[in-house]
């Protein structure tokens, strides 16, 4: 299954410059969701971290990482609740186990790849990887919430 940005932008509230999720690439509903971000030098973000060094920050790499966990959520529903999404968002309970592994610059292809660890209502519990090139460059346990708005 492929999503595009536009499909993205239906299902998150998020808008530039805080979308952090270009595409899906891949998606399990219930089970696990792939997807990227082209980090490109024009980032906001790399006006102040830092202008001579720019690295991606390590919390926007988390975030992009929540967001695709989010897509997956709402795309593990029933269809009918799908068409509820403009009415529901998806909000962080934890993270857990934060490791950082690598610096992400810009140029860099951003791979997230996300599975299930637990799903009960509107909980879920996600394992989320982070990769460029194929190298692990950060991961961490989230927890979300699907809740009304």
């Amino acid at each position: 299954m492929l999503i595009d940005v536009v499909e993205i932008q239906k299902i998150l509230p998020h808008r530039f410059p805080f979308l952090l999720v270009d595409r899906i690439t891949g998606l399990v509903p219930g089970e696990s969701i792939e997807g990227f971000k082209n980090i490109t030098i024009g980032e906001q973000i790399f006006q102040g971290h830092f202008p001579d060094h720019p690295i991606y920050p390590g919390v926007m790499i988390i975030e992009g990482m929540a967001q695709a966990g989010g897509v997956l959520a709402f795309k593990s529903m029933d269809e009918e609740k799908q068409e509820d999404t403009k009415e529901k968002v998806v909000y962080f309970m934890s993270i857990d186990n934060a490791k950082f592994r690598s610096p992400v610059k810009p140029g860099d292809q951003l791979v997230y790849k996300l599975t299930v660890l637990k799903h009960r209502g509107n909980i879920w519990v996600l394992d989320a990887k982070a990769y460029v090139d194929d190298k692990l460059v950060a991961e961490a346990e989230l927890k979300a919430m699907i809740v009304d708005k």
